[in-house]
């Protein structure tokens, strides 16, 4: 009797509802005998829709700052030189050359007539002869220098090439030639056939030349004292004129003003 007493009538069979007729679902459906793991893919878990937290990087794991070789220090480049502008000179390097020429040429021929006897010259021989008579030493020597000179320094001229040392030594020769033209005609005769008038101009000239320069219609040119002579240019005057008054002293002695 008990046992009718524990056991229900009409007791529903197990897995179905007491309040529906329709069996309930199963919930062991879908899982297989291992419980933790899934026949098929669950969803993402409550980890996986977790917000992302931000990692903080340690110190050992920040990567150090990249090392920049030392750039060696450079010196700024040097400006460019400015060029000056060249100064408007007119016809004065025409009016230099024309005297250059004319003086040169000048001294060419007479060196020529001297050296050679051209153009009816009087040939070295006669050239000495004529120091001997004006009372000079070593006239052989003498003889030869002037001629050279002369022939030299007329060349240089013309070309324009080592201007003021050929202008000082022509300078030379004209104080020389220019005291043997006085000592002759005493008395500062000056005029010309006589007189000591064709000397002074070429020595005048000569002198002009060295502080004027040569121009830039020169082989000279492009030299600095070629168009703007400085102290340079006055002591090679003094060294020609110094030059032209030892050689008559020395070698001729006498006073060319006094007979």
């Amino acid at each position: 009797m008990s046992d009718e007493r524990n056991e229900r009538p009409n007791s529903p069979e197990p897995g179905l509802s007491p309040f529906d007729d329709q069996p309930t679902e199963n919930l062991s459906a879908g899982y297989t005998d291992d419980l933790t793991r899934p026949l098929a893919d669950p969803g993402p878990t409550a980890d996986d829709l977790a917000a992302p937290t931000e990692r903080i990087s340690t110190y050992d794991q920040i990567a150090p700052p990249p090392v920049v070789p030392p750039v060696a220090a450079q010196e700024p480049p040097a400006a460019a030189p400015v060029e000056e502008p060249r100064a408007r000179r007119g016809t004065l390097d025409l009016g230099l050359l024309v005297l250059r020429v004319v003086v040169g040429v000048t001294l060419l021929v007479h060196g020529l007539q001297k050296l050679t006897g051209v153009w009816n010259g009087p040939g070295l021989g006669g050239f000495e002869d004529t120091l001997v008579e004006a009372g000079f030493d070593q006239a052989r020597l003498l003889a030869i220098l002037g001629a050279v000179g002369e022939v030299a320094a007329g060349s240089l001229l013309v070309l324009g090439l080592l201007t003021p040392w050929a202008a000082a030594a022509a300078l030379a020769i004209m104080i020389n030639a220019w005291a043997f033209r006085q000592a002759a005609e005493p008395g500062l005769a000056y005029f010309a056939p006589d007189g000591v008038e064709y000397e002074t101009l070429l020595g005048v000239c000569a002198a002009v030349i060295v502080l004027t320069g040569p121009g830039r219609i020169a082989i000279d040119g492009r030299r600095g004292w070629a168009t703007r002579p400085r102290v340079g240019s006055l002591v090679v005057l003094l060294l020609g004129i110094a030059a032209g008054v030892c050689v008559w002293i020395f070698l001729n002695g006498t006073n060319p003003l006094v007979r």
